[in-house]
């Protein structure tokens, strides 16, 4: 199970980490909440025929509807909605960093209000990950642009993210499948953004040409789908060490946005993945992951 677990978060990482250079590309044609909704639309549409048509996996039923509809609202339209606001007017590897927010965010919330104890073992990792983070960062924000309200856009998306998961975390979803519970809440809140998106919506902003439509395939896919299975599984076995998992994706996204955007890669992106790595290998190394 923990080697599973360590793969599983590795591809999260990946793939989770790639959205920020997917949306950069994306905005280069269209307006943020064109490549938001059309993403939602087309992810959840493919996985709830998977799940529904093909695996004939039962319909959500009772309070498991109010669950979605907070989940979608949380995890979708506040978090994604504003994150991809914020995109505009901050640089890709920015927005990487940006997740690596989460885990304080969700130890913070979970000690606070839920009682959750952390340890000097967690302490620890969290003070490493998030060194690293910033060590890795430091080329990028010396040299790339960020605005206060884009920094400020992209911590509330990041909060949002955070209660989020912790509430996905804590609900009781009994034999619900996580396909399912992807699909409706991704459906759920591109619904709700659908609002805000014909009031902002300018034709003459969007074109659907090859980055429009790339970013949004990706985005539906490999993130939406592949990634937020994996994030769902790695809630369901262990949220609070789920959450280390992303402080990586700092580390691939500024790796990818360097081969993709050209953003500044070198010795200090090489410091600071050994530091993320050193503290992820404390957190998972204190426990032994329940089933």
């Amino acid at each position: 199970m923990r080697l599973k677990f360590i793969w599983i978060g590795i591809i999260f990482a990946i793939l989770w980490s790639s959205a920020s250079a997917a949306t950069k590309f994306g905005l280069q044609s269209a307006q943020p909440f064109v490549i938001a909704v059309s993403r939602f639309f087309l992810a959840s549409f493919l996985m709830l025929g998977v799940s529904h048509g093909i695996f004939r996996k039962r319909l959500p039923v009772g309070k498991e509807w109010k669950q979605l509809i907070i989940y979608g609202l949380l995890n979708i339209s506040i978090y994604l909605g504003l994150y991809v606001l914020a995109m505009q007017k901050i640089a890709a590897g920015i927005g990487s960093l940006g997740t690596a927010t989460n885990p304080v965010m969700i130890s913070f919330i979970s000690t606070l209000f839920l009682g959750q104890k952390m340890t000097v073992k967690n302490i620890a990792s969290l003070l490493l990950c998030m060194a690293g983070v910033f060590v890795a960062a430091y080329p990028l924000l010396e040299n790339s642009y960020a605005s206060t309200d884009g920094i400020l856009i992209l911590l509330a998306s990041m909060l949002s993210y955070s209660v989020g998961a912790i509430y996905y975390a804590r609900q009781k979803w009994n034999d619900l499948n996580t396909l399912t519970i992807n699909g409706w809440q991704t459906l759920l809140g591109g619904i709700f953004l659908l609002p805000v998106l014909l009031f902002t919506y300018r034709h003459e902003q969007n074109s659907w040409d090859y980055r429009l439509i790339g970013s949004v395939v990706w985005l539906a896919l490999p993130v939406s789908i592949g990634a937020v299975q994996c994030w769902l599984w790695l809630l369901t076995v262990n949220p609070l060490k789920a959450s280390y998992w992303l402080f990586l994706c700092p580390v691939f996204g500024f790796i990818i946005a360097s081969i993709t955007l050209h953003e500044p890669l070198g010795i200090y992106t090489l410091m600071g993945v050994m530091m993320v790595v050193a503290g992820l290998y404390i957190i998972q190394q204190q426990h032994t992951v329940k089933k």
